[in-house]
């Protein structure tokens, strides 16, 4: 049946829903579901959704610019207009919620020229040429351009740059020239991470994007995660890039080239080559890594493990002082410090609670200490000629490895690090079709490792992989029996917070790794771990708050957090697009790869075994390992006489 025309209409209304009056006898009780015509299609949606999720739900193709599926709605580019019967004029079908039925067209003659006069305008303050730009065939107002048949610049051109572009940062490059104020990052930086770096300032021609006073990006807040980046249509943000130097420490004779690489990037990156998410490309990335000239080709969820061990044992450590020898100095919970987004963000904006950080560095970080000291030992390497390369989903790994504690090889410990998108042009520069490449395994000795360092990459990774360990060393029974197949489900999943709660009813003997820091775990008897995982700076936020007001997280005795939504695999330094159904087959391919590991346990990695045993063999937060393993170095003897 036909639905009646019930829109009227009211002079200089902002918002199209304003203009709207529902008619009681068209829909049903709040909530219900209500009917809109779409080119001619009669459509059932629930009220409230906008015409843009109605016209994706049902396969209806329209264009967009300034909206994205993790953010706030804005409705400020206007290239999503549509016409709603009705209405006087074209409106934004992002920000119009259907709240009676209504007919809308979407692809007729005064539409498609709206939109095309949009593209235009936004082309004539966009400068500078596709071909230089870093976004060249993966940027939306390009693709628009193509879409809608722009062939000259019908409203002009900038001949030269207005703005002068800010390298400052380690890890973000700006250049506002390129920005077609969608406002994008403001919303994320604001919205989805709650920092709040960016903002509009002007009005009319003068508006642009920029930081407090106009100062550069090192000199203000931002953390460097990047999740501006992933989200900017055009390339206005891009990543820090180092591929010139790492070529050029590639072609040099003299330099041993390391590649570490973390597990997110071997999940993402074969989105740079055309695959669907969630397709890993693991192995035929260690082939690709050595055409491209690496001399070695290393797995960091080996240093994964050793976090693992390491925090794991700085934690037990912590709650032996603080409920046994009831030391009221020590900082509880214990806060997981993989994460430089969070970490930079913990000292901006919650700096009383820097000694509640886990001391322990990186894998990344890890992994660059024990090249220039183990490695290089083993293999009669000049660390001055080791050049350490990290292969990371994380824009902010280029400002960690540049940190100047980040030494305690005496050296830089690691390099440069590289983005997945970035890999993914140097293996296409070297003429490599990465899927289509044979197999290969890691190179040893830092090729053995387990599904606990693989799942690191996902949100609750990090601390599946540490109760994986705690419960066995502790109780001295197999996970498996408590959870199946050692899947902790409860720390897994997207919710922006979990808390989970862990009883321990019995113990067993303390292992022989650990034996000299505790007698026995006697005093665990019967206690319950408290336990929380965050991702996202927002929702990190929540938790500290919590902390602060002795909240329920107040009593937990570990949190893990993670600066970018879903973790690692959602990291600034991953393939664009981003968006929840992107990042969860991401993370799907990452659990698939734990299930696949023989072993999947930080503890039962051999290689593990072998380190402490041969070089940092006063074992676990011994002093070498606090030397080269930690952020600080405070010598430490037995805890327990």
């Amino acid at each position: 049946m036909a639905s009646k025309p019930i829109l009227e209409e009211t002079s200089r209304a902002p918002h199209s829903v304003q203009r709207q009056k529902i008619d009681a006898g068209d829909v049903g009780a709040i909530g219900g579901k209500v009917t809109v015509t779409i080119d001619g299609d009669d459509l059932q949606v629930p009220m409230g959704t906008t015409i843009l999720d109605a016209c994706r739900q049902h396969g209806i193709r329209v264009p967009t610019l300034c909206h994205h599926e993790d953010l706030c709605i804005a409705g400020v580019c206007r290239v999503c207009v549509v016409e709603v019967e009705g209405q006087r004029t074209l409106q934004a079908a992002c920000a119009y919620p259907i709240m009676s039925p209504i007919k809308v067209h979407t692809h007729t003659p005064k539409v498609r020229r709206a939109r095309r006069h949009v593209i235009d305008l936004l082309l004539s303050e966009h400068y500078g040429e596709c071909y230089a730009c870093g976004r060249n065939n993966n940027c939306e107002l390009q693709g628009l351009a193509k879409e809608y048949g722009v062939d000259f610049f019908r409203f002009g051109h900038p001949e030269e740059a207005v703005f002068e572009q800010d390298h400052s940062s380690h890890s973000v490059v700006r250049d506002m020239n390129k920005c077609v104020l969608c406002r994008r990052c403001i919303r994320t930086c604001i919205d989805l991470q709650e920092v709040g770096v960016l903002e509009v300032l002007g009005r009319g021609p003068e508006s642009h994007v920029t930081t407090f006073m106009d100062k550069p990006l090192a000199e203000v807040v931002c953390i460097n995660c990047g999740q501006c980046i992933n989200r900017c249509p055009t390339g206005a943000l891009r990543a820090n890039d180092p591929t010139d130097e790492v070529w050029a420490a590639i072609d040099d004779p003299e330099k041993h080239v390391i590649m570490q690489t973390a597990p997110s990037p071997r999940a993402g990156i074969g989105e740079c080559f055309g695959l669907e998410p969630g397709q890993p490309l693991t192995f035929e990335m260690n082939t690709a890594l050595r055409r491209c000239g690496f001399d070695k080709v290393f797995d960091t969820n080996f240093t994964a493990d050793l976090t693992i061990i390491e925090e794991g044992t700085e934690l037990i450590l912590r709650l032996y002082k603080a409920l046994v020898e009831k030391d009221e100095s020590i900082a509880l919970p214990q806060l997981t410090s993989c994460s430089p987004g969070w970490v930079k963000f913990l000292e901006h904006f919650y700096p009383e609670f820097i000694p509640n950080l886990s001391t322990a560095k990186s894998p990344q970080q890890m992994f660059g200490a024990l090249l220039k000291t183990w490695y290089a030992k083993l293999n009669n390497l000049d660390p001055a000629n080791i050049v350490s390369v990290a292969l990371m989903p994380c824009s902010a790994k280029k400002f960690e490895c540049n940190r100047p504690e980040m030494s305690d090889s005496g050296y830089k410990d690691v390099d440069y690090g590289l983005t997945t998108r970035e890999l993914g042009k140097m293996i296409m520069e070297a003429g490599i079709d990465l899927p289509k490449m044979p197999k290969s395994d890691f190179d040893d000795p830092f090729g053995t490792a387990t599904g606990s360092g693989v799942i690191f990459g996902a949100t609750g990774g990090v601390m599946e992989a540490a109760l994986r360990t705690v419960i066995e060393l502790v109780t001295g029974k197999k996970v498996e029996s408590i959870f199946e197949h050692a899947d902790i489900i409860p720390v897994r999943g997207f919710e922006g917070v979990r808390y989970v709660e862990l009883p321990i009813n019995e113990v067993g003997p303390v292992p022989e790794l650990i034996a000299h820091l505790v007698p026995d775990w006697n005093w665990l008897k019967g206690a319950t771990v408290k336990v929380g995982v965050a991702h996202g700076t927002a929702n990190a936020k929540k938790v500290m708050e919590d902390i602060k007001a002795g909240g329920k997280f107040s009593e937990c005795h570990f949190i893990e957090f993670m600066a970018c939504p879903g973790g690692c695999l959602g990291g600034g330094g991953q393939p664009i697009p981003t968006n929840p159904e992107i990042r969860a087959a991401r993370a799907k391919a990452i659990y698939s790869e734990d299930h696949a590991y023989d072993v999947r346990k930080s503890h039962e990695n051999p290689a593990i075994t072998k380190i402490y045993t041969e070089f940092l063999n006063e074992g676990p937060c011994g002093h070498l390992s606090h030397k080269l393993l930690h952020t600080d170095y405070t010598p430490r003897g037995k805890y327990i006489g």
